[in-house]
């Protein structure tokens, strides 16, 4: 099927070929890209670093392709920026406790996982 697609292609067969063997090599790029993510930071970063990714394909296809611009897609477009902002804010609020503590992750780690009471006394 690869030959048949090469020979139809409107740019010539060359270019075809050219145009796989880039697109190959992007993509294990970006595969390793990932991995380096996750490895560095985490997989939840990595969620939420593609769920904002995704919105901005619809904002390219816009400036691109001359797609109308929806409600939908600027209601999406807040959203994932929203979240992404409330990702950071969560880690800039987990750093700054670290600080005041003295950067002791045992002492946060406790206040975390300490059971609450409902009005002070008693079994949690």
């Amino acid at each position: 099927v690869i030959p048949r697609e090469a020979n139809e292609f409107e740019l010539g067969k060359a270019m075809y070929y050219i145009i796989m063997v880039l697109t190959a090599i992007t993509w294990q790029l970006l595969n390793v890209g990932i991995v380096g993510v996750i490895s560095y930071t985490s997989a939840l970063f990595y969620g939420i670093l593609t769920s904002v990714l995704v919105p901005f394909t619809g904002v390219a296809a816009v400036i691109f392709y001359h797609e109308s611009f929806t409600g939908l897609k600027g209601m999406a477009l807040a959203l994932c920026l929203w979240g992404f902002c409330s990702y950071f804010y969560g880690e800039y609020k987990m750093m700054s406790k670290k600080v005041i503590n003295n950067g002791n992750p045992e002492t946060i780690e406790i206040d975390e996982n300490e059971p609450k009471r409902l009005n002070g006394h008693g079994q949690p």
